[in-house]
């Protein structure tokens, strides 16, 4: 493989055999190469056990499993979308076809507008732009389509100031790049690859941190049809399409499905419905002071986060690792208590009975120590006191013995004062 892999591209899931990601994700895996061998795709699809040639997963920069990558000649693409059978087949077309695909047509240009919900389009000869434009292509075409047309072929109502340009279309309009209000054209690019109003889930948000952009989430339950939810869900979107000209460079705005995930990530307890404004590059947040009644106080919450006068919460201190480390460890302890009460009590039981059992023995052999010892001194001073005085018999004997050392003469001497006394 090392030595033919250049001669095709590949499509590689580099596993690990204990690993249950990558179990779950054998099933799926098996889907993809069926698929696309029956697609007739030049792409091979394959997967190799990273722990048994790890030489060739470290080649590849491989750090967490499953990692999958598309090897296409010398550039190795990674896959970093949800891990299900379309979305990878649709990563493996988009990135080992061309990295700017033509569009000859009108027709053809509708039909792929249809298609996508965000399309990238060069259009002009050449020039320096669209060299920078291949240059980009090739960097974030794990991300999206890359294009290029004529200036007859894009539709009627569009019009360019000049030419060559950098188009994006989406949420029904186009806006064109412009190198002295956009900046850099990769930082432009990845910043317009989404929607300006989003579904925003648990890898959105992930995908978003590239961009930069500060994230303003209407935090709903989507089967809730009650006013206060559609209330604030239409609140972003007015925002998010009235005003794109002030806040699309510094805000992404969307709705997120429950308050679960975004529980976790602020490691607080939101009651839904609410809005919250996330930073993804220091995992600071912010809450509203007051509540948000209408598109005029979101604007203005914007406002005092951008001016500063809002109060950020959260970050990546040393007191928020601290914090997260201990919430991580109390949740996961939750979880399964909740999902297995009786692996929970396994888990957790069994090595806080062993360690009781432990320090129990400490103690109890500590205790036991100090009885010995105790004994011990008591018996060694009874030894002394009777190597000092004797015992009773022989403080008698030797009492008596006194008596017999007494001479003849000192006895009778006693018996006639005896007598004398009678």
């Amino acid at each position: 493989f090392k030595e033919n892999r250049k001669d095709d591209i590949w499509l590689v899931d580099f596993y690990a055999p204990w690993c249950g990601h990558c179990k779950k994700l054998e099933p799926v895996w098996n889907e993809v190469g069926i698929e696309m061998r029956n697609m007739g795709s030049p792409v091979k699809v394959g997967k190799m056990d990273a722990t048994s040639f790890s030489s060739i997963a470290s080649e590849f920069g491989v750090r967490g499993y499953p990692t999958i990558k598309l090897l296409k000649g010398d550039l190795a693409y990674n896959y970093r979308g949800p891990r299900t059978k379309d979305d990878i087949i649709e990563f493996a077309n988009r990135v080992a076809g061309p990295l700017i695909r033509p569009l000859p047509s009108q027709h053809m240009f509708d039909h792929v507008q249809k298609r996508h919900r965000v399309l990238f389009v060069y259009v002009g000869g050449e020039s320096p732009l669209k060299e920078k434009y291949i240059e980009v292509a090739s960097e974030l075409i794990v991300y999206t389509y890359f294009f290029s047309a004529s200036e007859d072929v894009l539709p009627e109502y569009v019009t360019l100031p000049e030419l060559p340009a950098v188009m994006v279309f989406k949420d029904g309009t186009y806006f064109v790049y412009d190198e002295y209000e956009d900046g850099d054209l990769s930082s432009w690019i990845n910043r317009e690859r989404f929607q300006g109003y989003l579904h925003v889930d648990g890898f959105t948000l992930y995908e978003l941190g590239d961009t930069g952009k500060l994230v303003a989430i209407a935090v709903i339950d989507d089967k809730n049809s009650s006013v206060e939810h559609t209330r604030l869900k239409s609140i972003i979107q007015e925002v998010a399409r009235d005003y794109r000209d002030n806040f699309h460079r510094d805000f992404q705005f969307g709705h997120m499905d429950g308050n679960d995930y975004i529980n976790s990530l602020l490691m607080d307890d939101l009651t839904i419905p609410t809005i919250v404004v996330l930073n993804t590059s220091n995992q600071q947040y912010f809450l509203p002071d007051r509540h948000i009644e209408s598109t005029e106080d979101m604007v203005q919450f914007i406002n005092n986060i951008l001016d500063g006068t809002a109060e950020a919460q959260g970050g990546d201190g040393l007191l928020q690792r601290i914090k997260r480390i201990i919430y991580d460890a109390k949740s996961t302890i939750v979880s399964v208590f909740k999902s297995s009460p009786l692996l929970g009590c396994f888990l957790f039981g069994l090595p806080l009975g062993v360690i009781s059992i432990m320090c129990y023995g400490i103690c109890t052999a500590d205790t036991e120590g100090e009885v010995f010892e105790h004994e011990g001194a008591k018996k060694e001073s009874g030894d002394r006191e009777l190597t000092d005085e004797g015992s009773e018999e022989e403080q008698e004997e030797e009492k008596n013995g006194k008596y017999t050392e007494l001479s003849d003469g000192e006895l009778k001497q006693k018996d006639i004062m005896e007598k004398k006394k009678d």
